[in-house]
């Protein structure tokens, strides 16, 4: 699972597969999804961090994972801002019924997160940055690879993959090497594919810190690259205030 700072719990496919007439709403209101995305995680990293304040623990917001309940909570908030936009530009109490709906929704998804607790990993592993990609020695069948990597931490731990890379060869291979590490990353794996929903580990064990990885002359037929950390532990939160 993804932690809560890698970037937006949700996405517009994901509001999509709850609302199918999203994209043909915000087009035709002139509302940017993407922002209302940015918007809703906002809003509720603010209440993240009062619930963590409750909590008689070290644990921070960066350490807490993104859990179904959670990325409910997400989804519908920011449904219900897309509606909220479209009402307040129409006055359409078709909007209206969709924004109250969302509103509920994003409510019960708060009360689920209240009532499983937040998910936490005891040392977090942020997203990495996409591989810098370079053509080199080699033999692999002429093709167009996708090439990915992720941060592993002291215990072994892998954070979620990053945005692959894609490179094109012909008659070669292809080298890469990580950008700036987080503070607590000990290695990377490395994930290669035709496509990037299906890209596989190419590191047997972890790559060291400032190595340069050397595909081979073969696609290794490892797991599919993961979206980042389980849950290590679970924290019961208080209540906080409901917005609306």
């Amino acid at each position: 699972m993804a932690l809560f700072l890698d970037g937006p719990i949700s996405s517009i496919e994901d509001l999509h597969g709850h609302d199918t007439q999203l994209l043909e709403v915000a087009n035709i209101e002139n509302i940017d999804v993407t922002r209302k995305l940015v918007h809703a995680q906002e809003e509720i990293a603010i209440d993240v961090a009062v619930m963590l304040e409750g909590v008689h623990s070290p644990s921070r917001i960066a350490n807490v994972v993104v859990t179904p309940p959670l990325k409910l909570w997400h989804t519908y908030r920011a449904l219900e801002m897309v509606y909220q936009d479209a009402f307040n530009s129409q006055l359409n109490d078709r909007y209206a019924g969709r924004r109250d709906r969302y509103h509920e929704l994003a409510k019960q998804a708060h009360e689920r997160v209240i009532q499983s607790g937040l998910g936490m990993a005891a040392d977090p592993v942020s997203q990495a940055g996409s591989p810098a990609v370079h053509t080199a020695t080699g033999g692999l069948p002429d093709g167009t690879y996708y090439v990915a990597m992720a941060w592993t931490n002291g215990a072994g731990e892998e954070g979620a993959s990053s945005v692959p890379t894609k490179i094109t060869v012909s008659g070669s291979s292809f080298d890469a090497q990580h950008g700036e590490a987080p503070a607590n990353a000990k290695g990377w794996h490395v994930y290669v594919g035709s496509s990037p929903g299906a890209m596989l580990r190419q590191s047997v064990s972890a790559v060291g810190l400032g190595a340069v990885w050397q595909q081979p002359d073969a696609v290794v037929d490892g797991q599919l690259a993961g979206t980042g950390q389980v849950v290590g532990f679970v924290v019961a939160v208080p209540r906080v205030i409901w917005r609306g």
